[in-house]
This record gives structure tokens, C-alpha cells and sequence, in this order.
């Protein structure tokens, strides 16, 4: 067995009073064991959380360690700009005129941090391909979620959109599908040859094959708890697999960044199917859509419109001057960067 990083652990003036300008910056918040005065505070934050401790001694000269912060929905410099309303200062500029570098801010007492380039950025400049990640997976999870809770507590055995399930069923092969899709990196030695081999079965001639089923007494809510629970599984699996496994999967021999696509895609596109049936909007992001198709679609087309591509690309949709997709598969087999 090897060790983790349980904290990150920073001393300080006012562990309180710091984990809230922290907690802003990682979009999270501090502990709700921890009160205004404690001699400790937690920002809970992926990865490792932040430990802030109230010690006696001053700062002196510079930080031996410091954290490098990478934003995930905005530019390197709208961060820089966000982060300096919330009370930090720039310490110093090491941004380039052709985009790359970073920017050092110091927090309220003056630790020192970097902001960096987000991975869009990166990837803009690099010419790389945006690789898909854990977090994509819980971002897509819990939008999806989101939507759904907002249908009525009826129609959920309403056709879910042009497929052959209900909705209720549809949402539980999706959380099916996530569970599968996670417990392929589970063992040590994956094959790649087989799924593993857990029961699978529908509870009706024609309904999805599943492991996983709802209660059906826990209602819409116990659905969706079921889809989130599934889908945290998931994130967790390729959040913490080496990038270098590989498992079976009927399309291709996948990697655990070609588990989390597919994930991703069963997430959005049957929430579509479900938000059909249930008379809900929903359109995902942009972004989200670019970076599965081109890690499981890399022959898409490049229109503008990336939802309405992977509509297309899984038989949903029309795109203008294009043959209606009647049979489709993925590309689970890993892609060169």
C-alpha cells in the first residue's frame, strides 16, 4: 500500500478567516465543524483539502511550498481578476504576450500561490485535444440530476423519448451503465476480454438488462439518488486508476479517460431521452460535448452546434446535408494525444 495526502496544511494568523478566502477561491466552503476563532479550519477541495491552523509565529521570507490554482470554467486572467476582488494581490507577473505563463498572487497574510492556465487554454495553445476527466463525469451527473428533479412526481412511465423504456427505467440503465463502467477498473489485473461478470437481467421482457435497479418505494428521489451514487462511483474510479489501464469493453479496449467519455455520453444523452418524456429542457454544455465527441467521435463533424453533433452522432438528431445516423458505436480504444 502506498500514502495519500490527507491535508494540505497551512499555518496562519486566522485559520478561520483564511479558509473563507480560500473557500471562495476553490468554490467550496470550510467545514461545518469549524467556527469563527477555532485554532483550526477545513476547505474540503479535490484532491487534497486545505488545513488551516492558527500559529503564533509571523510568516517569515518565502514559502518553501505553494499551490498552483488551475481554473476550470474561466480564462487564466478572468481568474487573476476574480481572485484579486476576493483580496488577494499580485505578487508577480510572469504572463507572456503569446499567452503561456502564469501569474504568482499572495492570499490575505501573503502566501503565495500561482495561477496558471486552464486545460482549454493549454490545450488552445498546445494544439492537444482536451482529454476528458473525473470531474467531467460529476459535472454531467449532477447536471443531469438537477434537470430531472424538477419533473413532477408523475409520467415517469412515460416513453422516454423515441426509446422503448419509460423514463423511470431509463434513468435506472443510465446509473447501470455508470456502475458498469466504474467497476472495470476495479480489479487488479482488468480483463480485456470480458465485463466483468456481475448478474445483469431485465425485470421485464423488453426493459433494460441491469444490476442495478431502484426501490421503487423510494420514488423520483431515490432514483436520482441512485444515478448520483452511480455516477460518483465512476468519477472515483478514474479519478484514482492510472491512466495507463486498460479494461474490456465491447467497442474497444478502453482506458479509464475512455470509461469517463462514455459515461459522460450515456449521462447526456439519455437524460435527453428522459427530459423528452418528461417535458424538461436540456442542453448541456458546449464544452462538455466537444470533448467527448472528440475522444469517442474523432471523425464528427466539426460544426459549430456540439450537442446536436452528438445528437446526431447516436442517432438523435439530423444535422443539415448529412444522412440521419440509423447505427452507430464509439471509439473506446485509447487515441494518440
Amino acid at each position: 500500500m502506498t500514502s495519500l495526502v490527507q491535508h494540505i496544511t497551512v499555518d496562519c494568523a486566522d485559520a478561520y478567516e483564511l479558509a473563507l478566502f480560500w473557500a471562495k477561491v476553490l468554490d467550496s466552503s470550510v467545514s461545518d465543524d469549524d467556527a469563527p476563532g477555532d485554532p483550526e479550519a477545513l476547505v474540503e477541495a479535490p484532491g487534497a483539502a486545505l488545513l488551516f491552523v492558527t500559529v503564533p509565529e509571523p510568516e517569515r521570507g518565502k514559502n518553501r511550498v505553494h499551490l498552483d490554482v488551475r481554473p476550470t470554467d474561466r480564462t487564466r486572467d478572468e481568474e487573476v481578476e476574480r481572485l484579486l476582488a476576493l483580496g488577494a494581490t499580485l505578487a508577480a507577473d510572469h504572463r507572456t504576450p503569446n499567452g503561456r505563463g502564469w501569474a504568482t498572487l499572495a492570499d490575505p497574510e501573503g502566501n503565495e500561490f500561482c495561477v496558471e492556465c486552464g486545460a482549454a487554454e493549454r490545450a488552445a495553445l498546445t494544439g492537444a485535444r482536451l482529454p476528458v476527466t473525473a470531474d467531467d463525469v460529476t459535472l454531467a451527473v449532477r447536471l443531469a440530476a438537477d434537470t430531472l428533479a424538477k419533473s413532477p412526481v408523475d409520467g415517469w412511465r412515460a416513453p422516454a423519448g423515441t426509446l422503448t423504456w419509460d423514463c423511470w427505467e431509463t434513468v435506472e440503465h443510465l446509473s447501470d451503465d455508470l456502475f458498469a463502467y466504474a467497476v472495470q477498473l476495479g480489479p487488479r489485473r482488468p480483463s480485456v476480454k470480458a465485463e466483468v461478470p456481475y448478474r445483469w437481467a431485465p425485470e421485464r421482457e423488453g426493459g433494460p438488462w441491469n444490476a442495478v435497479f431502484a426501490d421503487p418505494e423510494a420514488g423520483t428521489a431515490g432514483l436520482l439518488q441512485t444515478l448520483e451514487a452511480s455516477g460518483a462511483l465512476l468519477t472515483a474510479m478514474v479519478r484514482t486508476a492510472s491512466p495507463d489501464l486498460r479494461s474490456y469493453h465491447s467497442h474497444g479496449v478502453s482506458d479509464p479517460e475512455g470509461f469517463a467519455a462514455m459515461g459522460v455520453v450515456e449521462t447526456l444523452v439519455h437524460t435527453y431521452d428522459v427530459a423528452a418524456g418528461l417535458s424538461l429542457a436540456w442542453t448541456p454544455p458546449r464544452d462538455l460535448c466537444d470533448r467527448v465527441l472528440a475522444r469517442l467521435f474523432p471523425e464528427a463533424p466539426d460544426d459549430a452546434d456540439r450537442w446536436t453533433v452528438l445528437l446526431w452522432c447516436t442517432g438523435r438528431a439530423d444535422l443539415p446535408g448529412r444522412e440521419r445516423v440509423t447505427s452507430w458505436k464509439w471509439h473506446g480504444a485509447p487515441l494518440d494525444r
